[in-house]
C-alpha cells in the first residue's frame, strides 16, 4: 500500500537528525558567550548563563521544507520497561492552544503521561510536568505563549522539580528556539509536532538531567500507530486520517512546523472509527491540515471520497472532515459527501480572499471564479449544505477594490460563518518577506467592515429556522447556565435547549424558538435516536 511500509521497530531518528546542530543562529540571537561540552554519551551540551542545555536537534527551515518520499508506518509503539513508573504519584498539565491537529496531540501526550504513572490536574499549582502545547499560525497566538512562559518562571522559582516543557508548532520555529535559549531558560523541555512519541525518552531526559532538552525533528516523522490516547470526551472524536500539508501557501507557516503530507492507511482509519462507535461515540471529525489531500500519497488510487465512502457504512450517527483546501476538493468527494446520512451537510472551505490577484499572491493555486464554481457545485449536490471559511485582510499591497471582492465574495456564497483575520507576517515565509505595507489601522477597519457583514448572513441564516424543526446533538451544559444544555444541528448551528441533564449525548428533535446572530434557541421535541431503556 505504502513504499516501505513495515510493522515493527522503534521510530528511529536518521543520521542527519543524530548528528548535532552546525546552524549558525547568529541573526536572531548572540550566542557569543555559550560554551560547548560533551557529555559520556558523546553528546554536546551547551551552557548559556549558567544553564545546562542538551540540544539532540534544532528546527530548521530549510531542512524542514524538503519533502521525503517514503513514509514509513509503525505499530509497536510501547514505554520502555525503566519509565513505566517514573510519573507515579505526580500529576501533569497541558495548556492547548490553536487547532483542533493541536488539542489531537494533546490527547495522544496525554495518554503517553498517563501510561507513565502521571494523573491530570486542572491547574499549574500542584503540576509536576507542565507542557504547553503551542500554536505558530498567528502573532497573537505566539504573544500569548511567551506571556504563559514568563508567568510560569515565578512558579519555577518556587518549585524547581517542576518539569516546563514548549510543544507543538511554535517549537518547530528556528527563532522561537533560540527566544528559549536566550531569554527563558526556565524552561526545560523542548519538542516539536513530528517526534510526539519521544516524550517519554525526552521526559526522562528532563527530570534525571537536570538540563534543558531541546529535540526537534526539522525532517517529519513517520506515522506512528497504536500510541496511547486519553480523548476529551466521550460523546465527540477526533480521528486524524493525515499529518502535514505541501500547498506552500505564502503566508503559512504550516508546512515547515508540520512537514510533508503522510496519510494513514485506511485500513488502521476505519479501524479506529468502528472502535469509536463500538464505544458508543456520536460524532467524528476527520482531521488533517489539508484533509482533502488525503491519499495522493499512497501507492493507489484512494483519496478522501473513498474514505468517507467507506465510513459511511459504519454505525456512528454524525461523521465531519476538517479542514479542506479548494484545489483539492474532487468531483468524486462531492458525489459521496451527497448521499448523505451519517457525513453532514456542513463545507468549511478556506477562501481567505476574494481576489485572484492576491489569492495568487497568497500562493493559493485557484481563481475567485474557480472557487465560486467548486461552491456552486457543492450546492447543486448538496442544496441544505451550509458554508464556512477563513478570510485574511490586510495581505501585502490589498488594496481598497481589492477588499471590496472579498466582501462581494462574502455576499455570493452566503456563508453561515467566518474565521477572519488580520494579515501578520511569519518569519521563514515568503510572504514575510514582502513589505506590510498596509497600514494597521487600515487592516483593523477592513477587519470591522467584514465582520459586520459575516454576523449580517449569520443572523439571516438562523432567521429562516424560525419555528423549523431540526435535528440536535447536545453536547452538554450551556456555558452561560448549567440548566440549559447546548449542541449542534447537522451544519454546525449552535442551539441551547432546556432538556434534562440524562439527554447529554443524545441526538434530539428541537423546534426553534428564537434566533440569534450566533446561537439559536429550542425546544427538546423529541428523541431522534432509538432510546436504550
Amino acid at each position: 500500500m505504502r513504499n516501505g511500509k513495515r510493522k515493527g521497530g522503534s521510530p528511529r531518528m536518521n543520521e542527519e537528525q543524530r548528528r548535532p546542530s552546525t546552524k549558525d543562529y547568529s541573526k536572531y540571537f548572540d550566542f557569543s558567550n555559550a560554551t560547548i561540552d560533551i557529555n559520556e554519551d558523546g553528546q554536546e551540551i551547551m551552557k548559556i548563563g549558567g544553564r545546562r542545555i542538551k540540544i539532540n536537534e534544532q528546527p530548521n527551515y530549510r531542512r524542514g521544507q524538503r519533502r521525503r518520499k517514503d513514509v514509513e508506518v509503525y505499530y509497536d509503539f510501547k514505554i520502555p520497561e525503566d519509565m513505566q513508573s517514573i510519573g507515579n504519584g505526580k500529576k501533569y498539565y497541558i495548556r492547548t492552544y490553536g487547532c483542533q491537529m493541536n488539542v489531537h496531540d494533546t490527547e495522544n501526550m496525554s495518554g503517553i503521561l498517563e501510561e507513565l504513572g502521571f494523573t491530570s490536574t486542572d491547574t499549574t499549582d500542584d503540576a509536576d510536568v507542565i507542557l504547553l502545547n503551542t500554536c505558530a499560525i498567528r502573532e497573537n497566538a505566539e504573544n500569548k505563549v511567551f506571556g504563559e512562559v514568563g508567568n510560569l518562571k515565578n512558579l519555577k522559582k518556587e518549585r524547581p522539580e517542576v518539569v516546563l516543557g514548549l510543544c507543538g508548532c511554535m517549537s518547530q520555529e528556528e527563532s522561537v528556539v533560540n527566544r528559549i535559549l536566550q531569554k527563558h531558560q526556565h524552561v526545560d523541555l523542548v519538542f516539536g509536532t513530528h517526534n510526539i512519541h519521544r516524550l517519554p525518552h525526552l521526559l526522562k531526559d528532563a527530570i534525571q538531567g537536570k538540563e534543558m532538552v531541546v529535540e526537534v525533528w526539522s525532517k517529519e516523522g513517520d506515522v506512528v500507530e497504536n500510541m496511547p490516547r486519553r480523548r476529551q470526551g466521550k460523546i465527540q472524536a477526533w480521528v486524524n486520517i493525515m499529518y502535514g500539508c505541501d500547498k506552500f501557501c505564502t503566508y503559512c507557516i504550516v508546512p515547515y512546523t508540520r512537514g510533508k503530507e503522510r496519510s494513514r492507511l485506511p485500513e488502521d482509519i476505519i479501524h479506529e472509527v468502528r472502535d469509536l462507535a463500538r464505544q458508543g461515540y456520536k460524532e467524528i471529525t476527520l482531521l488533517g491540515q489539508n484533509v482533502n489531500a488525503y491519499g495522493k500519497d499512497l501507492d493507489e488510487e484512494y483519496g478522501l471520497g473513498d474514505l468517507m465512502d467507506a465510513i459511511r457504512k459504519v454505525d456512528i450517527p454524525r461523521v465531519r472532515f476538517t479542514t479542506s483546501h479548494p484545489r483539492d476538493f474532487d468531483d468524486h468527494l462531492i458525489d459521496v459527501l451527497a448521499k448523505g446520512n451519517n457525513l453532514l451537510e456542513h463545507i468549511h472551505l478556506p477562501v481567505q480572499h476574494g481576489n485572484s490577484d492576491v489569492l495568487k499572491l497568497m500562493g493559493r493555486k485557484y481563481t475567485r471564479e474557480e472557487y465560486v464554481e467548486l461552491a456552486r457545485k457543492i450546492q447543486a449536490a448538496m442544496p441544505h449544505a451550509t458554508f464556512t471559511t477563513d478570510i485574511i485582510v490586510g495581505f501585502p499591497n490589498e488594496t481598497e477594490e481589492q477588499f471590496q471582492d472579498t466582501l462581494s465574495l462574502v455576499k455570493e456564497i452566503g456563508y453561515d460563518s467566518a474565521f477572519t483575520y488580520i494579515y501578520s507576517p511569519r518569519d521563514g515565509t515568503p510572504a514575510a518577506r514582502m513589505k506590510d505595507n498596509v497600514p494597521h489601522e487600515v487592516k483593523r477597519e477592513r477587519l470591522q467592515r467584514l465582520n459586520a457583514l459575516v454576523n449580517e448572513l449569520s443572523a439571516k441564516s438562523n432567521e429562516a429556522l424560525q419555528d423549523q424543526t431540526v435535528e440536535v446533538l447536545l453536547e452538554g451544559e450551556s456555558k452561560k447556565d448549567p440548566e440549559i444544555l447546548a449542541g449542534r444541528t447537522r451544519t454546525n448551528k449552535l442551539v441551547n435547549v432546556r432538556a434534562p441533564k440524562a439527554s447529554i449525548g443524545k441526538l434530539v428533535d428541537v423546534k426553534i424558538t428564537d434566533v440569534k446572530t450566533w446561537s439559536l434557541n429550542g425546544e427538546m421535541v423529541a428523541y431522534s435516536e432509538v432510546q436504550n431503556v
